[in-house]
């Protein structure tokens, strides 16, 4: 059999024993102890009593520190139980004996119970299991525990061959609990005390080598160490406190499926957030696994995979031996993957798709929900994986199939025996046809057939992922998105990325091969929210990034959204889940080059790839660690890789600027303006927040009587204006109306939070739920205004179900003005009822893009500064003087964001009235969006980018005047990557065209506006 060169493979190094022995010197006494109460007792006949204690003591191979740490009460109490178990084992002719003993505490635990070595038993006590749950996820700065776990080196007795396994679990008591930056480094200050007492001085090395690499890497780091004297090997892996979970328990399935045992296990907790975690094992006497040496390199190789995915629902079969951890994993994937993709819609779905009336905003509506109670319906969550478990031995051809094409053949100068590979030669590789074909002869139905042609259809369409990296933090991977079903997103997706961790799963989606967007972390309050956010997650993601590529369309970069939605069990991990998902998605952009760290991959998409992220819903205060980190990664374009940065790093943040209020305002002032309103006599109704960027913004910038916010904390109303000074108090405070001093409200005035329960408003009306009052208010008949901006808010708030409640008795608009501040608050179908109606809309994709147009000239200060120009000229520092060119830059970028939005505004108002009015605005939106995407790209493909002259003038017009005085045009030019320059060569032209002439321009209208340029270049 041919043999896989393993990839970073090193041998282990010698080193001596890790920990003193446990020595406890008043054991002899205790016995003694012991044996008077056990004969007291009376239940084990006074002749052999002295016989099971010395067995017991003497023959067991108990760890001293049991002795040590239980009372003469409890150990006699273990004795006698342990009695009785062999009793009734020989009462039942059975040759094993089951033991179960604990005893809890608040300082630890103790645990021990009957184990046979290298196997996870599937109907045992679960003490690891618990451990995991109860003391080693569980740990926070103030409370912490360790752990100590032993094999018995005897057996119960003379006549059986049953071991034990004992756990000691000690909370731990810390040098210094809370270290400060210059010594979180030094483990003689972070470690536990009696850590400290004993381990042995190579161990405390070992330990602090493993810590410093912890410290500045994301991810477990493992070594490998020889026991002198022995075969036994000692794995030491460390990794960041509350960064998976149930890891523990998962190693130890992990190595017994390589027939090996473990003969003690500790847990060591650090005050610097790291945790260590040492495994002494030995391979099964008469294993016919490769020697210890290969399998021990594969649990190491491995041990990031199970970091990744400590337990799925198939985990039973990588316990039993019947997938390995890398098909389990797999299979796991492949049923996420399905539960999105699944084609679950049919034929008649197309059918009638094509028969309704695509300009008939009832039918859209109904489409709609048919397609979401097909998703919803069809294929259950549970369905799919119900039908997965029934044949594993498909998981195992479609994985063999995944993995001929990634698993990479490393130098053949480090050759050793895979069993990774040795596994794969033993396995049938079919080719897609024939896997298909396989597939089809093995299940017994259409349904349980399209299941596992789904993960087909992953694999055909995986061009990069991570799987194989010898560390990672979560799985990525790069999909080609052609499989998508044009029915249900007609607007093609450049690129894909698909990301699971233990705490969430993800994508990222992008409109153009330079975009930008949010990445939004996804809450659930309870667990039919999550059902209902994990339905919608990516259909929710590609209509955001769609969204956002109509809202992109006067700057360089296409539309981008990242979703992460966190587990039912992990919505307090937002910041655990968000690393993950960046460090993951940072493994498919750069070349590995650290082997056995960072290595390369199979890159079946073969291009350089750049993408941008942006903040959004739970992400805002993550921007600065991302970009440093992929500075710590070596990411080339670290500069421009988030926006919304602090501005001590060179970030222009849109809620001190005010930039995405800037342009939503922008909108309510155009129509103020265009109808002769003033501001300050109309009504308003705002749901996000004073603790909001946009909703505290928005309150600081208007001059209108707003009667009503909505947000997190609840509803706050009043008909005569809420007390705009103490609105103002709110938001430079950026906390919720839960603060407001509601003694400043009027007659009418309330407050109703989401967690009250029958309050009674002013009016005698009774709020049976706050939260149910919260969420529909502005369907409510007292939220009417003239004017709604929305600021936050769910997704598709208002739709074609409750559009009705924004309407009069008399068919009229309760708002008459609507500017879309957040993100899809209405669905399109509701947008024409109410303009249908009468409404003047401005949809999101118009009004809300200020932020994008502020992160855009913020990504093209951080590629045009060398590092050391942009530590000089865009970074601010708490008290130093701003740089000139900070200061001057955000005045530009505000007058852009003015721009833009005027630009747009006037357009839209001009179309609308061109066309007397039938035509709604939400449509004519689009359709100058797609005008100039569609533009944009054609000017993609003509010989204009190479008409250099020609070029330089149109650049020296849409680059920042200031920006080219102080770099200069021609480096400006050299700096910026050319995708990024001809993104800005296309979007300026097309957006300042289709702002002119419309989107429908004579044929003749292009020329008549680009003669002007080309008589300058040639000029």
């Amino acid at each position: 059999m041919s043999l896989l060169p393993v990839p970073g493979s090193v041998a282990a190094r010698t080193v001596p024993e890790g920990y003193t022995d446990n020595v406890y010197a008043g054991k002899p006494e205790q016995l003694q102890n012991v044996c008077n109460y056990v004969l007291e007792k009376g239940f084990i006949p006074k002749e052999i009593v002295a016989v099971e204690v010395n067995w017991f003591y003497g023959n067991l191979g108990i760890d001293d520190m049991y002795f040590q740490l239980e009372s003469v009460e409890t150990i006699a109490q273990h004795i006698m139980a342990l009695y009785a178990a062999k009793l009734l084992a020989y009462i039942k002719n059975e040759n094993v004996l089951d033991i179960n003993l604990e005893r809890e505490t608040e300082d630890g635990a103790v645990y021990i119970h009957t184990s046979r070595p290298g196997v996870s038993d599937t109907n045992g006590p679960a003490h690891e299991r618990k451990i995991d749950a109860k003391y080693l996820d569980a740990i926070s700065k103030s409370v912490a525990y360790r752990l100590e776990s032993y094999r018995s080196s005897g057996t119960v007795s003379s006549s059986l061959s049953t071991q034990l396994r004992c756990y000691f679990v000690r909370r731990v008591n810390y040098v210094k609990a809370d270290p400060t930056a210059a010594e979180e480094g030094d483990i003689k200050l972070v470690s536990d005390k009696s850590f400290l007492e004993k381990a042995t001085p190579n161990t405390i090395e070992i330990y602090q080598k493993i810590i410093q690499q912890v410290l500045i890497r994301n991810g477990p780091v493992a070594e490998v160490y020889d026991v002198p004297n022995s075969r036994e090997k000692r794995v030491v892996i460390g990794l960041r406190q509350r960064s998976t979970q149930t890891f523990f328990s998962a190693l130890s399935d992990l190595y017994h499926f390589y027939d090996l045992y473990s003969t003690r296990k500790y847990v060591e907790q650090f005050s610097n957030g790291v945790t260590i975690i040492s495994l002494y094992l030995n391979q099964l006497p008469n294993s016919k696994a490769p020697p210890i040496e290969v399998s021990v390199y594969q649990v190491v190789r491995e041990a990031s995979l199970v970091y990744c995915l400590p337990t799925t629902p198939l985990q039973s079969f990588f316990q039993t031996g019947k997938l390995s951890v890398q098909e389990a994993i797999y299979g796991h994937v492949g049923w996420i993957f399905a539960q999105h993709f699944l084609n679950r819609l049919g034929n008649e779905y197309a059918s009638l798709s094509t028969i309704l009336d695509s300009s008939n905003v009832v039918h859209m509506e109904v489409l709609q929900k048919m397609k979401k109670r097909l998703r919803s319906d069809t294929f259950t969550r549970e369905y799919i994986l119900d039908i997965i478990k029934l044949y594993p031995d498909l998981i195992k051809l479609c994985y063999i199939n995944f993995a001929m094409v990634h698993y990479i053949n490393p130098a053949a100068s480090k050759l050793k025996p895979s069993i990774s590979y040795q596994r794969m030669q033993t396995t049938q590789v079919l080719t897609d046809e024939e896997l298909l074909d396989k597939i089809k002869k093995t299940v017994s139905n259409n349904h349980e057939y399209m299941i596992f042609e789904s993960y087909v259809t992953f694999n055909k369409h995986v061009l990069k992922t991570n799987f194989y990296q010898p560390t990672k933090v979560a799985l990525s991977f790069r999909m080609d998105p052609s499989f998508l079903p044009s029915i249900e997103y007609p607007q093609k997706v450049f690129g894909m990325f698909f990301i699971i961790g233990s705490e969430f799963r993800g994508f990222h989606l992008r409109f153009a091969d330079v975009a930008r967007g949010g990445i939004r972390i996804v809450r659930s309050r309870n667990k039919e929210a999550y059902s209902i956010n994990l339905r919608s997650l990516f259909d929710e993601n590609y209509n955001l990034a769609a969204t956002q590529q109509r809202k992109n369309k006067d700057i360089p970069e296409g539309g981008s959204k990242g979703t992460i939605l966190l587990d039912i069990e992990q919505q307090d991990k937002m910041r655990v889940a968000f690393e993950k998902y960046v460090d993951a998605i940072l493994d498919l952009l750069i070349v590995g080059q650290s082997p056995g760290i960072k290595e390369k991959i199979v890159d079946m998409y073969g291009k350089n790839e750049i993408l941008f992220f942006g903040p959004d819903e739970g992400t805002a205060d993550f921007m600065d660690w991302a970009s440093q980190h992929a500075r710590t990664r070596g990411f080339p374009f670290w500069k421009a890789f988030t926006t919304g940065k602090s501005q001590s790093i060179g970030g222009i943040p849109h809620d001190t600027f005010g930039m995405t209020t800037r342009s939503v305002h922008q909108y309510v002032l155009g129509i103020f303006r265009k109808l002769g309103i003033k501001e300050e006599e109309v009504t308003k109704l705002q749901t996000g927040g004073p603790d909001g960027d946009l909703g505290s913004n928005e309150i600081k910038i208007s001059k209108d009587k707003t009667i009503a916010i909505v947000d997190g904390s609840g509803v706050l109303y009043d008909p005569e204006g809420i007390h705009r000074d103490e609105l103002e108090r709110l938001a430079t405070k950026r906390v919720m109306i839960s603060n407001f001093d509601t003694s400043k409200l009027g007659p009418k005035g309330f407050r109703v939070l989401v967690d009250e329960t029958n309050v009674k408003l002013p009016d005698g009306t009774v709020v049976e739920s706050g939260l149910k009052f919260r969420n529909e208010f502005h369907l409510d008949p007292l939220s009417s205004a003239t004017l709604f901006v929305p600021c936050g808010g769910r997704p598709e708030a208002v739709d074609l179900n409750n559009v009705h409640t924004l309407l009069n008795e008399d068919g009229t608009p309760r708002f008459k003005f609507i500017v879309e501040g957040a993100n899809l608050f209405f669905t399109q179908e509701a947008r024409l009822r109410l303009e249908k109606a009468g409404a003047v809309i401005y949809k999101d994709a118009s009004a809300n893009k200020g932020g994008v147009t502020s992160s855009s000239l913020e990504v093209l200060a951080a590629l045009a500064f060398t590092d050391e120009e942009f530590k000089e000229h865009m970074q601010v520092h708490d008290g130093k003087e701003t740089p000139r060119f900070y200061a001057e830059y955000i005045k530009n970028v505000h007058a852009f964001i003015e721009k833009n939005a005027e630009l747009e505004f006037e357009a839209i108002w001009r179309e609308y009235e061109r066309n007397g009015g039938k035509k709604p605005r939400s449509v004519i939106s689009d359709e100058l969006s797609f005008a100039i995407i569609n533009l944009h790209d054609e000017l993609q493909h003509t010989n204009m980018w190479d008409n250099v002259p020609l070029r330089t003038i149109v650049l020296q017009e849409a680059f920042p005047k200031l920006l080219q005085e102080q770099v200069g045009i021609e480096t400006l030019m050299k700096r910026v990557p050319e995708s990024y320059v001809k993104a800005i060569f296309g979007s300026y032209l097309a957006s300042r065209f289709v702002y002119k002439y419309g989107v429908n321009p004579s044929q003749f209208a292009f020329f008549e506006y680009m003669a002007p340029y080309f008589d300058k270049a040639r000029n």
